[in-house]
Protein backbone atom coordinates (compact mmCIF):
# COMPACT_ATOMS: atom_id res chain seq x y z
CA UNK A 1 0.00 0.00 0.00
CA UNK A 2 1.30 3.86 -0.44
CA UNK A 3 -0.04 5.68 2.35
CA UNK A 4 0.53 9.94 2.64
CA UNK A 5 -0.53 12.46 4.75
CA UNK A 6 -2.34 15.59 3.50
CA UNK A 7 -3.14 18.85 4.38
CA UNK A 8 -1.94 22.02 6.06
CA UNK A 9 1.59 21.87 7.38
CA UNK A 10 0.37 20.96 11.23
CA UNK A 11 -2.96 19.48 10.07
CA UNK A 12 -2.30 16.94 8.03
CA UNK A 13 -5.11 13.82 7.51
CA UNK A 14 -4.43 10.34 6.69
CA UNK A 15 -4.88 9.04 3.33
CA UNK A 16 -4.09 6.22 0.91
CA UNK A 17 -3.22 6.23 -2.86
CA UNK A 18 -5.84 4.23 -4.92
CA UNK A 19 -4.91 2.10 -8.10
CA UNK A 20 -5.46 5.10 -10.16
CA UNK A 21 -3.20 7.41 -8.10
CA UNK A 22 -5.75 8.98 -6.43
CA UNK A 23 -5.61 10.11 -2.79
CA UNK A 24 -8.00 8.66 -0.26
CA UNK A 25 -9.23 9.80 2.92
CA UNK A 26 -8.21 7.74 5.60
CA UNK A 27 -9.01 9.78 8.56
CA UNK A 28 -12.11 7.85 9.43
CA UNK A 29 -10.37 4.96 10.22
CA UNK A 30 -6.83 6.41 11.08
CA UNK A 31 -6.18 9.53 13.57
CA UNK A 32 -2.77 9.60 11.46
CA UNK A 33 0.38 7.77 9.51
CA UNK A 34 2.89 7.48 12.51
CA UNK A 35 4.47 4.88 14.78
CA UNK A 36 1.20 3.84 16.76
CA UNK A 37 0.20 2.75 12.77
CA UNK A 38 3.00 1.12 12.03
CA UNK A 39 2.41 -1.99 13.67
CA UNK A 40 2.56 -5.27 11.53
CA UNK A 41 -1.48 -6.06 12.85
CA UNK A 42 -2.28 -2.81 11.55
CA UNK A 43 -0.84 -2.74 8.33
CA UNK A 44 -2.28 -5.88 7.86
CA UNK A 45 -5.87 -4.58 9.25
CA UNK A 46 -5.48 -2.09 6.62
CA UNK A 47 -4.43 -4.26 3.28
CA UNK A 48 -7.75 -5.65 3.82
CA UNK A 49 -9.46 -2.35 2.84
CA UNK A 50 -11.32 -1.41 0.11
CA UNK A 51 -10.08 1.64 -0.59
CA UNK A 52 -12.08 2.48 -3.41
CA UNK A 53 -14.75 2.95 -0.83
CA UNK A 54 -13.27 5.71 1.26
CA UNK A 55 -13.89 9.83 0.26
CA UNK A 56 -11.74 11.31 -2.42
CA UNK A 57 -9.12 13.86 -1.09
CA UNK A 58 -8.90 17.21 -2.67
CA UNK A 59 -7.03 16.99 -5.95
CA UNK A 60 -4.93 20.03 -5.29
CA UNK A 61 -4.48 18.77 -1.53
CA UNK A 62 -0.55 19.13 -0.25
CA UNK A 63 1.20 16.28 0.82
CA UNK A 64 3.17 16.42 3.84
CA UNK A 65 5.56 14.04 5.12
CA UNK A 66 4.05 10.30 5.22
CA UNK A 67 5.05 9.93 8.75
CA UNK A 68 3.58 11.40 11.34
CA UNK A 69 5.41 11.57 14.92
CA UNK A 70 8.76 10.59 13.17
CA UNK A 71 11.08 10.28 16.75
CA UNK A 72 14.38 10.81 14.45
CA UNK A 73 16.01 10.31 11.64
CA UNK A 74 19.70 8.42 11.78
CA UNK A 75 21.57 9.01 8.57
CA UNK A 76 24.47 6.97 6.82
CA UNK A 77 26.97 8.87 5.15
CA UNK A 78 29.21 7.91 2.06
CA UNK A 79 27.02 4.57 1.50
CA UNK A 80 27.90 4.54 -2.12
CA UNK A 81 31.63 4.11 -3.54
CA UNK A 82 30.86 6.51 -6.52
CA UNK A 83 29.96 9.43 -3.78
CA UNK A 84 32.60 8.93 -1.62
CA UNK A 85 35.33 8.60 -4.08
CA UNK A 86 33.51 12.42 -5.68
CA UNK A 87 33.76 13.46 -2.13
CA UNK A 88 37.80 12.62 -2.03
CA UNK A 89 36.60 10.89 0.94
CA UNK A 90 37.92 7.00 2.38
CA UNK A 91 35.27 3.88 1.49
CA UNK A 92 34.36 4.01 4.89
CA UNK A 93 35.42 0.45 6.66
CA UNK A 94 31.95 0.72 8.55
CA UNK A 95 28.74 2.56 8.17
CA UNK A 96 28.98 6.46 8.48
CA UNK A 97 26.22 7.96 11.09
CA UNK A 98 25.08 11.45 11.38
CA UNK A 99 21.73 12.69 12.77
CA UNK A 100 19.22 15.67 10.97
CA UNK A 101 16.99 17.29 13.34
CA UNK A 102 13.09 16.47 13.37
CA UNK A 103 12.36 20.48 11.93
CA UNK A 104 14.13 19.46 8.69
CA UNK A 105 10.92 17.44 7.50
CA UNK A 106 8.88 19.17 5.18
CA UNK A 107 6.51 17.71 2.37
CA UNK A 108 7.39 16.44 -1.57
CA UNK A 109 6.49 19.71 -3.12
CA UNK A 110 7.36 21.95 -0.22
CA UNK A 111 10.06 24.83 -0.64
CA UNK A 112 13.38 24.39 0.24
CA UNK A 113 14.58 27.02 2.34
CA UNK A 114 18.30 28.25 1.48
CA UNK A 115 19.52 29.59 4.60
CA UNK A 116 20.89 33.31 4.88
CA UNK A 117 24.43 33.52 3.65
CA UNK A 118 24.45 30.40 2.52
CA UNK A 119 26.48 29.60 -0.58
CA UNK A 120 26.92 25.77 -1.09
CA UNK A 121 23.34 24.44 -0.16
CA UNK A 122 23.60 20.72 -2.20
CA UNK A 123 21.37 17.84 -2.98
CA UNK A 124 21.16 13.92 -2.10
CA UNK A 125 18.81 11.64 -3.76
CA UNK A 126 18.09 8.86 -0.63
CA UNK A 127 15.99 5.81 0.07
CA UNK A 128 14.63 6.15 3.06
CA UNK A 129 13.54 2.92 5.90
CA UNK A 130 10.53 3.77 8.09
CA UNK A 131 10.91 1.52 11.20
CA UNK A 132 8.10 -0.40 12.13
CA UNK A 133 8.72 -1.88 15.07
CA UNK A 134 11.33 -1.59 17.92
CA UNK A 135 15.15 -2.44 16.72
CA UNK A 136 17.45 -2.90 19.83
CA UNK A 137 20.77 -5.04 18.84
CA UNK A 138 19.19 -6.65 15.86
CA UNK A 139 20.86 -9.22 14.04
CA UNK A 140 21.29 -8.92 10.15
CA UNK A 141 19.12 -11.78 9.34
CA UNK A 142 16.49 -10.28 11.50
CA UNK A 143 16.56 -6.43 10.61
CA UNK A 144 14.11 -6.43 7.78
CA UNK A 145 10.82 -7.94 9.80
CA UNK A 146 11.17 -4.44 11.75
CA UNK A 147 10.94 -2.43 8.27
CA UNK A 148 7.05 -0.55 8.00
CA UNK A 149 8.02 0.88 4.14
CA UNK A 150 9.88 3.31 2.17
CA UNK A 151 10.41 6.50 0.95
CA UNK A 152 12.20 9.11 -1.19
CA UNK A 153 14.18 11.21 0.57
CA UNK A 154 16.11 14.44 -0.07
CA UNK A 155 19.04 14.96 2.47
CA UNK A 156 19.57 18.74 1.50
CA UNK A 157 23.02 19.88 3.06
CA UNK A 158 24.75 23.12 3.16
CA UNK A 159 28.24 22.02 2.53
CA UNK A 160 30.14 24.84 4.14
CA UNK A 161 28.65 24.54 7.59
CA UNK A 162 28.98 20.55 6.82
CA UNK A 163 32.53 20.64 6.25
CA UNK A 164 34.13 24.11 7.65
CA UNK A 165 32.17 24.87 10.59
CA UNK A 166 34.04 22.82 12.99
CA UNK A 167 32.20 20.32 14.98
CA UNK A 168 30.22 17.07 13.26
CA UNK A 169 28.37 17.10 10.00
CA UNK A 170 24.62 18.00 11.55
CA UNK A 171 25.35 21.48 11.33
CA UNK A 172 25.07 21.85 7.94
CA UNK A 173 22.32 18.82 7.55
CA UNK A 174 19.88 20.55 10.13
CA UNK A 175 18.21 23.54 8.38
CA UNK A 176 14.64 23.37 8.30
CA UNK A 177 13.14 22.01 4.99
CA UNK A 178 16.16 20.07 4.62
CA UNK A 179 14.92 16.74 4.86
CA UNK A 180 11.60 16.47 1.81
CA UNK A 181 10.30 13.42 2.39
CA UNK A 182 7.78 11.50 0.44
CA UNK A 183 5.13 11.57 -1.78
CA UNK A 184 4.18 8.01 0.32
CA UNK A 185 4.94 5.95 2.95
CA UNK A 186 5.33 2.69 0.52
CA UNK A 187 5.00 -0.41 2.74
CA UNK A 188 7.50 -3.04 2.35
CA UNK A 189 5.85 -5.88 0.76
CA UNK A 190 4.79 -3.88 -2.33
CA UNK A 191 8.60 -2.53 -2.82
CA UNK A 192 9.99 -6.03 -2.50
CA UNK A 193 14.14 -5.46 -3.19
CA UNK A 194 15.17 -2.90 -1.31
CA UNK A 195 18.52 -3.51 -3.22
CA UNK A 196 17.20 -3.29 -6.78
CA UNK A 197 15.97 0.37 -6.98
CA UNK A 198 17.01 3.18 -9.42
CA UNK A 199 17.09 6.44 -7.77
CA UNK A 200 17.95 9.86 -9.69
CA UNK A 201 17.57 13.78 -9.63
CA UNK A 202 17.50 16.88 -12.10
CA UNK A 203 18.15 20.23 -11.40
CA UNK A 204 16.46 22.79 -13.30
CA UNK A 205 15.76 19.78 -15.80
CA UNK A 206 19.43 18.82 -15.95
CA UNK A 207 19.99 14.98 -14.75
CA UNK A 208 22.67 14.89 -12.21
CA UNK A 209 22.14 11.91 -10.23
CA UNK A 210 21.14 8.54 -11.62
CA UNK A 211 21.80 5.49 -9.92
CA UNK A 212 20.76 1.79 -8.09
CA UNK A 213 20.35 1.12 -4.83
CA UNK A 214 22.22 -2.37 -5.75
CA UNK A 215 25.69 -0.07 -5.66
CA UNK A 216 25.18 0.16 -1.60
CA UNK A 217 28.42 -0.35 0.08
CA UNK A 218 26.50 -1.62 3.21
CA UNK A 219 23.13 -2.61 2.10
CA UNK A 220 19.82 -2.70 4.31
CA UNK A 221 20.13 -4.98 6.64
CA UNK A 222 24.07 -4.21 7.66
CA UNK A 223 22.69 -0.72 8.43
CA UNK A 224 19.74 -1.41 10.41
CA UNK A 225 21.54 -3.93 12.59
CA UNK A 226 24.33 -1.80 12.92
CA UNK A 227 22.19 1.18 13.90
CA UNK A 228 20.95 -0.99 16.51
CA UNK A 229 23.53 -1.69 18.28
CA UNK A 230 24.47 2.08 18.67
CA UNK A 231 21.15 3.20 19.90
CA UNK A 232 17.13 1.99 19.87
CA UNK A 233 15.32 2.58 16.65
CA UNK A 234 11.76 2.90 17.38
CA UNK A 235 8.85 2.53 15.29
CA UNK A 236 8.24 6.00 13.01
CA UNK A 237 11.81 6.30 13.08
CA UNK A 238 13.34 7.39 9.97
CA UNK A 239 16.75 5.72 8.10
CA UNK A 240 18.10 7.23 5.37
CA UNK A 241 21.12 5.55 3.54
CA UNK A 242 23.04 7.07 1.51
CA UNK A 243 23.22 9.21 -1.54
CA UNK A 244 24.83 7.75 -5.06
CA UNK A 245 27.79 9.91 -7.12
CA UNK A 246 26.53 13.39 -8.68
CA UNK A 247 25.93 15.75 -5.85
CA UNK A 248 26.52 19.40 -6.31
CA UNK A 249 29.67 19.23 -4.48
CA UNK A 250 31.07 16.65 -6.75
CA UNK A 251 30.30 18.53 -10.35
CA UNK A 252 33.85 18.82 -12.64
CA UNK A 253 35.16 21.43 -13.50
CA UNK A 254 33.86 23.17 -10.09
CA UNK A 255 31.11 22.43 -7.80
CA UNK A 256 27.56 23.90 -8.49
CA UNK A 257 25.48 24.73 -5.63
CA UNK A 258 21.76 25.32 -5.44
CA UNK A 259 20.31 29.33 -5.60
CA UNK A 260 17.20 30.85 -5.36
CA UNK A 261 14.87 29.89 -8.10
CA UNK A 262 16.48 26.53 -8.50
CA UNK A 263 14.09 23.45 -9.10
CA UNK A 264 14.75 20.09 -8.30
CA UNK A 265 13.00 16.74 -9.68
CA UNK A 266 13.82 13.37 -8.16
CA UNK A 267 12.89 9.96 -7.66
CA UNK A 268 12.72 6.34 -6.88
CA UNK A 269 11.42 3.33 -8.72
CA UNK A 270 8.01 2.59 -7.29
CA UNK A 271 8.17 5.39 -4.33
CA UNK A 272 7.32 8.58 -6.35
CA UNK A 273 8.36 11.98 -7.31
CA UNK A 274 9.41 14.99 -5.54
CA UNK A 275 9.00 18.57 -7.18
CA UNK A 276 10.87 21.26 -5.01
CA UNK A 277 11.61 24.70 -5.33
CA UNK A 278 14.46 26.82 -3.58
CA UNK A 279 13.34 30.09 -1.73
CA UNK A 280 15.64 32.27 -0.07
CA UNK A 281 15.34 32.46 3.34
Amino acid sequence: MKFVRYGTSGAERAGVVDAEGRVRDLSMLLPDIGPQQLAPRTLAALAAIDVNRLPLAPVDARLGCPVGNVGKIVCVGLNYRDHAEEANMQVPSEPVLFMKAITTLSGPNDDVQIPPGALKTDWEVELGIVIGTRMKHVTKADALAHVAGYVLANDVSERAYQTERGGQWDKGKSYDSFAPIGPWLVTADEVGDPHALSLWLDVNGQRMQDGNTKNFIFDVPTVLSYISGFMTLEPGDLVLTGTPAGVGLGQKPQPRFLRAGDEMRLGISGLGEQHLKCVQN
